[in-house]
């Protein structure tokens, strides 16, 4: 988790806050348009 969060701070110029709300924006996004990959997702962003 930590890589993407530095590669959101660092190529797309984000805060630690502001790529932290993009990680929880993003696996939200993911789980509601494909919920049968939520347990999968969870634990790719288990990190934060």
């Amino acid at each position: 988790m930590q890589e993407l969060m530095n590669r959101l701070k660092t190529e797309a110029g984000l805060t630690d806050e502001q790529a932290k709300l993009a990680i929880a924006t993003i696996k939200a996004y993911v789980v509601e348009k494909f919920p049968m990959l939520e347990s999968a997702v969870n634990n790719v962003f288990s990190g934060e």
